[in-house]
């Protein structure tokens, strides 16, 4: 490969990772429709800063939906449309779901905005009365408060001092403020005490998983190189031109149902592609569908599969013995039982692998430690030996880690199989 088309794929792999983590490019896909989020969340913030009143709207949905980078979208536009007429206040329930240190976080952003001088030492109800003081100021300026409120449901925890102060202040005339929760439970405005919920506006925006349409849409939207680029129109073509194969190829579309049939939420899939990206073969510069491949496996790893590749084939004989067990509708089962059909098996296979009692005991103990195993009661005044037991692994993991196992002995595949 040429050193020119060596400089071209790494400026590549540059570009799409630099896409994927730019919330405002991945966003920017699905803001055009009057329908979406971004555009009822604009509407309703420019309005209220526009006709100078008070607002307050949720945002709701599962985490990974795009929520706070929708509403970092908004805000964005806003501040470059109306740059003298907004400002903004962001908090977080991790960090100041506390009423005391919640309202000194308002009071010391506001003094900051303004450049005023912070008192560290003000109590709750100075910093409270500081910030009525300036919302009606900010009014008579026409001037809007935003208040973010990320992770509201922490904030809704309590006596909602909080909440109450700042919903009590938005009800005069002369205020202009608009306060925005962010909640991944869905329920958030059910937690309000009723003080709080008869001031709030009860305005919901909800935020779902994007279907597996729009994530085919997303790929090809970030995984295409821009044909005006400083990047070679030679080296554009073959890899836009390889990239619209992938995306086309049927056993694509399965590794993405696979993938968002756990996790369907933007945030997963960006890391799905992020990794894609990551085992690009920079000596050829191009996309292949084991890219994908090896991300779907990077991000759906399984450890009791990982362990399985670890495991004894004394272990594993003990494992294949109890899900045996299962097949044959023995309900319970304990070392003993598991023992008896380990001696059938090497009986009716005169295997070479035969261990000891003792030995077995021991291997039996590691697979309880390392959790692959568990006891299925509390006799703890009972031995070992005679303890109910139950296996944490499906049979398709089991076969699946058997195959992974290089130390696996065939009889044992074979036993699975049958």
């Amino acid at each position: 490969m040429s050193l020119k088309k060596a400089v071209a794929a790494e400026e590549a792999v540059v570009l799409l990772r630099t896409r994927i983590c730019n919330p405002n490019f991945i966003f920017s896909l699905f803001n055009d429709s009057s329908d979406s989020n971004y555009s009822k969340l604009k509407f309703i913030v420019s309005s209220s800063v526009t006709e100078a009143c008070n607002n307050s709207i949720l945002l709701l949905g599962p985490r990974g939906c795009g929520k706070i980078a929708v509403l970092d979208l908004v805000l964005e536009d806003l501040l470059k449309e109306y740059p003298e007429m907004i400002s903004v206040i962001k908090l977080n329930g991790l960090l100041h779901c506390d009423d005391n240190c919640a309202i000194k976080e308002i009071a010391r952003q506001l003094c900051i905005e303004h450049e005023l001088m912070f008192s560290k030492m003000a109590s709750f109800d100075d910093n409270s009365q500081f910030m009525i003081d300036m919302l009606r100021e900010c009014g008579l300026a026409h001037k809007t408060v935003i208040f973010v409120l990320d992770e509201f449901d922490l904030f809704a925890q309590g006596k909602q001092r909080l909440l109450y102060s700042l919903l009590d202040a938005m009800q005069s005339v002369s205020s202009q403020a608009v306060v925005i929760g962010v909640s991944c439970r869905l329920d958030a405005d059910q937690l309000l005490e009723k003080r709080v919920r008869s001031r709030f506006s009860h305005r919901k925006l909800l935020f779902l998983p994007p279907q597996k349409e729009d994530l085919q849409r997303l790929a090809k939207y970030i995984l295409l190189l821009p044909t005006d680029s400083s990047l070679p129109p030679d080296y554009v073509l073959e890899f836009n031109s390889r990239i619209s194969n992938i995306l086309a190829d049927k056993r694509l579309i399965e590794v993405i149902d696979k993938l968002s049939d756990s996790d369907s939420t933007f945030s997963n899939f960006l890391r799905f592609l992020f990794s894609a990206v990551s085992y690009i073969d920079l000596k050829t510069g191009l996309m292949t569908l084991d890219n994908f491949k090896s991300a779907l496996s990077t991000i759906h790893r399984q450890p009791k599969l990982d362990c399985l590749k670890d495991c004894s084939i004394l272990e594993l004989y003990i494992m294949v013995c109890m899900k045996r067990l299962e097949v044959k509708e023995q309900e319970s089962y304990n070392f003993n039982s598991v023992m008896k059909e380990y001696k059938t098996i090497h009986d009716s296979f005169q295997t070479s692998d035969n261990y000891s009692r003792s030995v077995c005991l021991r291997a039996f103990e590691h697979l309880l430690e390392r959790q692959l195993i568990e006891f299925a009661d509390r006799g703890h005044n009972q031995s070992i030996e005679f303890r109910s037991v139950k296996l944490l692994i499906a049979p398709s993991e089991l076969h699946q880690g058997l195959k992974s196992n290089r130390s696996c002995p065939a009889i044992l595949q074979k036993l699975m199989e049958s």
